[in-house]
């Protein structure tokens, strides 16, 4: 039992971390202009589909070093998917920010539609596949059994985590994270001060979809399937995870990622994995219903 939970314990870390780069971007997006984008999950599925492209141009020109390989995939999907995000924060937010909070979220969904058949239309609709990059594993012992860690899942942790602290060093320490931190506090007062607010939001776009495509990558990596409607459900569920750490928190949306992939892990070793999306589903309810700021976000205060 120990090495099983122990077991689970380390798929749900890999799952977590990737559910909380995805995260990043509804949660800075939220933070910045107060919407969600529910096309952002798609972003992520258009990422897994220029990994792909990327990992085959590369071995066409015969580039077989796995250190070439990825990092040329990695800079090529967050270029790409960074031109998307700017461009569905220029086409579905930006005309329609000073109208009604409802008309943002159905050109969202809309454009969410558009790039799930655009990717259908223009890839098609079976599943698509990778390669394994990466072979091999490491094996601890536990008591009477065992805990495996693939090689591709402890390349997922450390990128994911070097992600997140690139990231955290960006807002934290940069004259654009001071500009993103400003636009967060108060939009009207940072553009009267000079900063051009627009420009912020744009970046904070980008930002957000160059996280959804290292999240792309990694998990087409662990994987190695897709197809152009993976973008849906690890969305819904990436939301979930912003939302249970605290929707416009940083530091909540990398620990909702970890809480939720772990419980989740948890529960479809040890109880059912037919059920374990339904789980997931389920706390989000949870979670909406008794603290619906999340673990570590703050009550929002009307301003009068």
């Amino acid at each position: 039992m120990d090495g099983i939970f122990l077991q689970q314990m380390v798929n749900g870390l890999t799952l977590g971390s990737v559910y909380g780069l995805i995260a990043i971007g509804y949660t800075m997006v939220y933070g910045i202009i107060g919407m969600i984008n529910f096309a952002h999950g798609d972003v992520y599925m258009v990422s897994a589909y220029l990994a792909a492209i990327g990992l085959a141009v590369l071995s066409f020109f015969g580039v077989q070093s796995f250190p070439f390989l990825i990092l040329g995939t990695l800079v090529f999907s967050i270029v790409v998917t960074g031109v998307y995000g700017l461009v569905i924060e220029r086409v579905a937010y930006k005309p329609l920010r000073n109208s009604t909070r409802l008309a943002p979220l159905i050109s969202a969904i809309g454009m969410s539609l558009i790039l799930q058949n655009y990717v259908q239309i223009s890839q098609g609709a079976r599943q698509q596949g990778v390669p394994t990059l990466l072979e091999g594993s490491m094996k601890f012992s536990i008591g009477t059994g065992f805990v495996q860690l693939t090689y591709t899942k402890a390349f997922i942790l450390i990128s994911a985590f070097i992600g997140m602290a690139i990231l955290t060093w960006l807002i934290q320490c940069t004259k654009l994270g001071r500009m993103c931190r400003a636009v967060q506090q108060d939009r009207k007062m940072a553009s009267i001060l000079g900063i051009n607010t627009d420009r912020v939001i744009s970046y904070v776009f980008i930002i957000g979809a160059a996280m959804a495509a290292l999240a792309g990558v990694l998990i087409t990596m662990n994987y190695g399937t897709f197809d152009f409607y993976a973008g849906f459900i690890i969305g819904i569920k990436a939301f979930t995870a912003a939302v249970l750490g605290g929707i416009g928190s940083l530091p909540g949306a990398m620990f909702g990622g970890l809480i939720l992939g772990v419980a989740e892990s948890q529960f479809a070793g040890m109880v059912n994995s037919d059920y374990k999306d339904v789980f997931s589903f389920a706390l989000l309810v949870l979670i909406l219903v008794f603290r619906p700021q999340g673990l570590l976000g703050r009550p929002l205060v009307t301003k009068v």
